[in-house]
């Protein structure tokens, strides 16, 4: 029998096994993140399975959590209640199951890197990696690589494996962010590693014609790089950060005049680059029914219920904000209110401090920014990486909030007791 065998004891071995059974789940939940063709998604069956197990065996909720959890289940009450303003629920339950289904990943997240902060690296790595996949198939089906690829497209744009060419732009703007930080900041001998998944991902947004992607892509980018100038007091540092930025804008450039050179490219990219389109200035269209849908809100303080909206107008919302307010009522609408500006503040105050979660932190939190900016043209009321990015950021509010409990319980050192010699 080896060493190791006589060193470890049976209960180590099993926890050791179980942390690793554990760790693998939680990756293969994100890289499902990536496919959600229709609802339920399997990665809405397994994350079900995945927090059920992990909550018989003891799932902790961090005290500093807590508002996470009391905000977002306050929100679905609102959904709830809203429900009850409808003539015909049709599909409504099913709707509020994922809400509620979501809003409890969130705190899962939270409380898994909370109590494990190991598990941010594993979560980002399992998030680039589906991305990465998820990108190839949008760009595959653009281009019709392949026979049937045209199914990971809509609207001749790329839509990978999601339902949505404007949901599939934005999910992949946080692994996007989070390689651009390990380029900024890694060595140079990574670079071209980082490169080739970084230019995927990249072509992925881009070919999904997203004009809400390509802007959160840009301003998430913009902050990244800003955090990252403020965070370091090192003139070579920052140096790097000025050199690396304007030659991945080079490299951008350039390989925006190649795209734009393939045939029928050049023609959906000005199509697409048009600040407004005909379905948001028209006489009903997204811009009207936004003052339409306010007026509502006024007379309607418990909602409509959900996805009524589409059915009076032809169209959804296209705005976080009345969403909420049509959908989970005036309730819905302050508690996630509440909670965005609070994550926002609270993630703010930890933003630049020198922890180990610190990168994740960053990259999490200008995404979840980029998000939030979209949600007012677009409704993210069921984007699965909005919940993990809140997940993300609370996690390390959790931590910091151990961390700076443990400093304040950790015994002052000893005072020097001065001595005096007697001649």
């Amino acid at each position: 029998m080896s060493a190791v065998a006589h060193e470890l004891p049976p209960g180590a071995v099993n926890a050791k096994l179980i942390a690793l059974i554990a760790s693998s789940a939680v990756f293969f939940g994100i890289f499902l993140s990536g496919f959600v063709i229709d609802e339920p998604a399997p990665y809405d069956l397994f994350m079900v399975g995945l927090i059920a197990v992990w909550a018989l065996f003891g799932l902790r909720i961090s005290r500093a959590a807590t508002p996470l959890l009391v905000l977002l289940v306050t929100m679905n009450i609102g959904g709830m209640i809203a429900m009850t303003q409808m003539s015909d629920l049709a599909s409504t339950p099913l709707y509020l199951a994922v809400s509620m289904f979501l809003a409890f990943t969130a705190v899962f997240f939270a409380s898994v890197t909370a109590v494990q902060p190991s598990l941010y690296r594993l979560i980002f790595i399992a998030y680039v990696v589906s991305a990465v996949l998820t990108s190839l198939l949008g760009i595959a089906g653009y281009f019709h690589a392949f026979p049937g690829a045209e199914i990971f497209t809509k609207y001749d744009r790329a839509a990978g494996a999601f339902q949505d060419p404007n949901v599939f732009g934005p999910f992949l703007v946080l692994p996007g962010i989070y390689l651009l930080y390990l380029l900024l900041t890694g060595s140079i001998a990574r670079m071209p590693l980082l490169s080739v998944p970084l230019l995927i991902i990249t072509a992925g947004i881009f070919f999904s014609f997203s004009r809400g992607a390509w802007g959160m892509f840009a301003v998430s980018a913009v902050l990244l790089t800003g955090c990252l100038f403020l965070q370091s007091a090192s003139g070579m540092f920052r140096l790097r950060v000025v050199v690396m930025t304007i030659a991945a804008i080079a490299l951008l450039v350039i390989a925006m005049i190649i795209i734009l050179q393939l045939p029928g490219v050049a023609e959906m990219f000005s199509s697409r680059a048009q600040l407004e389109q005909s379905y948001d200035t028209a006489r009903l269209g997204r811009f009207a029914r936004y003052a339409i849908g306010f007026q509502m809100a006024l007379e309607h303080p418990f909602g409509i219920g959900p996805l009524v909206f589409g059915t009076i107008f032809g169209e959804d919302t296209h705005d976080i904000w009345l969403k909420l307010l049509m959908d989970y009522g005036w309730l819905g609408f302050v508690s996630f209110l509440a909670l965005t500006v609070w994550t926002i503040v609270a993630g703010f105050r930890i933003l630049l401090r020198d922890r180990p979660w610190q990168p994740y932190l960053l990259c999490a939190y200008v995404a979840f920014i980029g998000n939030i900016g979209l949600g007012t043209f677009i409704d993210i009321d069921h984007w699965r990486h909005v919940y993990l990015l809140l997940g993300l950021i609370w996690g390390a509010i959790a931590l910091e909030y151990r961390h700076q409990k443990e400093l304040r319980q950790a015994p002052a050192p000893a005072a020097a007791v001065p001595t005096s010699s007697i001649g």
